[in-house]
């Protein structure tokens, strides 16, 4: 793969490595994903990761199956611990 870059030149590169970044760049879009993260035991304000939605199905298809999988995580007997969604990837 280097070989074939090297052998590139100018304008050739350029389009190829812009190709390549927006071809990233559009991998890397948070429209319509949701994570669900939960609370701890030992502190209300702790977030833990718990899944993140992000299907082609769009964002109220993810939406309503991470509200969905925080009811029943809640639901469990129990549970001490408080589940809730975040529009966006995960975020520390």
């Amino acid at each position: 793969m280097s070989l074939l870059i090297a052998a590139l030149t100018g304008w050739d590169k350029v389009l190829i490595i812009s190709a390549a970044v927006a071809l990233l760049a559009g991998c890397s879009s948070d429209a319509g994903t949701y994570t669900l993260y939960r609370n701890s035991a030992l502190s209300d304000s702790m977030r833990v990761h718990v899944a993140t939605f992000n299907s082609k199905e769009g964002d109220n298809y993810n939406r309503e199956n991470c509200d969905l999988a925080a009811q029943l995580f809640a639901a469990q007997p129990g549970i001490g611990t408080r589940f809730w969604c975040e529009k966006g990837a995960f975020r520390e």
